[in-house]
């Protein structure tokens, strides 16, 4: 029993049922779950944080990580949902179209909520409040069928709990109303998929942010600290935060239009970066003042203009007084990014305390040894500090000038859990041990395996029961047109219907081939079962290419068989009829 998040009550058919946070554990103490090593790292991260904070002269006696999660979702009717086994099965469509209208317009981004998704909202927010969850806002996203909604920071270990249970809720709810929740990263291509922004900050038991900059962040000795002190923590552990991002789901949305790219860099803004400058120069560092935003409108007042900006390529970005992980999936457990977030910056925080009580050790001032010991780690770290357009061809080039790690897939990025200072530093903090390390790499790769494994037989499956007999069929109405126009007049112009039909044997053709294909590839992916490393390689190599020959043919047809033959609902559908 977790007493540090709440228990409550699940309204249920029959009756109400007592719901406790739980952690669990193994026969000899392993950790069999997500939440215990995010109580472990948090454990780790407070005791170093305390005693920096004690160097600088703070009488904290706890730290606590503060988590905000933002959820993407998208919502669809439910019969549609119904008629489509791949979105039953995999959460996302495995087949469908470019429909002739996606998200280009962005009419849906700063529309209107639809009263039947506005309805299911106010329901939702209803039964989060019953359960103790602070939800805040919520909006449309940019794509069609998109939404997202907010909470108010908590402590990390209750905002996962939270979040974990908002998804379940969601899901409930919308089934009420007729629709369907899906928290897949990617569920439709095409468009964008949905993130789950991780923000995150340190706060003292007194109530105070220890990333709060102030009016003059420059001035602000112990912010500056806390800053270095995340900076060096996602350099030197950037390859730590990537694979707590690193499932399936998250492969298909990392560097496409609505989420940052593999390589995790910080973002601080013009006004933090001159400040970080000027300190590595050894300069006080500028700080930009906001000054005034004019409108152009008589009748409008003047607003004061924030100093800060945003930058959403970033993977890690400060925003205010927080660092908004962007790069976290929308259908993940975010213990998981925020255990490893935490160990990180423990280990920082151990660091940079261990280097000013070095210094006082040697009679310097409390003054100088903060200025010595930040800059060093500013300029040591700052490779990782990239303000620009992370999307953009000349970042990649130049972040593997500056060697950060770039692991573009699951598979890779899992490597990272052998690692040999990754699984001490686990075990230095009390987080994880060897042996627990071990078992989650090889339930990653198992998970990895067995998803691809559901999405390659749903494929092949869809493909071949629904899909080609869909296709043989219009292919048999096409030449039986043909020959009875040729037989009722012997001049009938059958151009259109001839091309038609080639058009469409020939994707059929390509079709049927690719099937074997990728039946093929599978078998021979399993080949490589009882080891999951080279398995997983085989799904990522072999298989995944075969299944979107598949689909490409697929999708090729769906934009010429005839409509009412067509056996799945269409992107046309799905995202606009809800």
């Amino acid at each position: 029993w977790d007493p540090t998040s709440p228990a409550f009550l699940l309204d249920g058919i029959n009756g109400k049922t007592l719901v406790i946070p739980t952690a669990f554990c193994g026969w000899r103490g392993e950790a069999l779950d997500e939440k215990t090593p995010l109580l472990r790292a948090s454990d780790a991260l407070s005791t170093q944080a305390v005693r920096l904070l004690k160097i600088l002269g703070s009488h904290a006696t706890r730290v606590n990580t503060t988590v905000g999660p933002e959820q993407e979702y998208f919502l669809i009717d439910r019969e549609f949902y119904l008629q489509r086994p791949d979105l039953i099965n995999a959460g996302r469509s495995l087949f469908g179209s470019k429909p002739p209208k996606g998200q280009e317009m962005e009419d849906h981004y700063f529309g209107s909520i639809r009263p039947r998704i506005l309805a299911f909202m106010a329901d939702v927010e209803q039964e989060c409040y019953k359960l103790g969850i602070p939800i805040k806002t919520r909006h449309n996203e940019v794509a069609p069928a998109q939404f997202e909604v907010a909470p108010i920071f908590e402590g990390s270990n209750v905002a996962c709990d939270h979040n974990l249970q908002v998804m379940e809720t969601f899901r409930q709810v919308a089934n009420k109303h007729g629709l369907q929740a899906l928290f897949h990263e990617k569920p439709f291509a095409g468009v964008n998929g949905s993130g789950k922004h991780n923000n995150w900050s340190m706060a003292t038991d007194k109530g105070e942010n220890l990333l709060e900059p102030g009016h003059t962040p420059e001035e602000n000795a112990q912010f500056l600290v806390m800053l270095s002190v995340v900076i060096r923590a996602v350099n030197k552990w950037g390859k730590l935060l990537r694979v707590g991002i690193a499932h399936s789901g998250n492969d298909h949305r990392l560097g496409a239009n609505e989420a940052p790219p593999a390589i995790i860099s910080v973002y601080l803004g013009d006004k933090l970066a001159d400040v970080v400058d000027g300190l590595i120069k050894g300069k006080k560092g500028a700080s930009r003042s906001g000054g005034t935003l004019d409108i152009g409108v008589q009748a409008l007042p003047n607003l004061p203009q924030d100093a800060s900006d945003r930058n959403r390529t970033s993977p890690f970005a400060f925003t205010g007084n927080k660092f908004e992980f962007r790069a976290v999936g929308s259908s993940q457990n975010i213990a998981k990014p925020n255990t490893y977030l935490n160990l990180a910056v423990a280990e920082s925080l151990d660091y940079v305390a261990g280097e000013l009580e070095k210094r006082l050790a040697k009679k310097k001032s409390l003054h100088d040894a903060i200025n010595e010991v930040v800059e060093a780690v500013l300029e040591e770290n700052v490779r990782v500090v990239f303000n620009g357009d992370n999307y953009s061809k000349e970042w990649h080039a130049e972040a593997e000038k500056r060697g950060l790690p770039n692991f573009r897939n699951t598979v890779d990025a899992l490597t990272v859990l052998g690692d040999k200072d990754v699984v001490e530093l686990f075990k230095k903090y009390k987080v994880l041990t060897a042996e627990e390390v071990a078992a989650r790499q090889t339930i990653a790769y198992e998970t990895y395996c067995k998803t691809i494994n559901i999405e390659a037989l749903l494929t092949a499956t869809i493909a071949k029961q629904q899909i080609l007999p869909s296709a043989l069929g219009y292919q048999k109405n096409l030449a039986d047109t043909i020959v009875a126009s040729k037989a009722a007049l012997k001049s009938a112009p059958t151009g259109a219907a001839e091309e038609l039909l080639t058009e469409v044997g020939e994707l059929t053709a390509k079709l049927a081939t690719a099937i074997q294909g990728l039946e093929k590839a599978h078998e021979k992916a399993d080949d490589h079962h009882g080891d999951p490393d080279a398995h997983a390689k085989a799904f990522r190599d072999k298989v995944i290419p075969a299944m979107g020959e598949v689909r490409a043919a697929a999708d090729a047809l769906e934009s010429c068989v005839d409509d009412k033959l067509w056996p799945l609902p269409k992107y046309r559908e799905l995202l606009f009829v809800y």
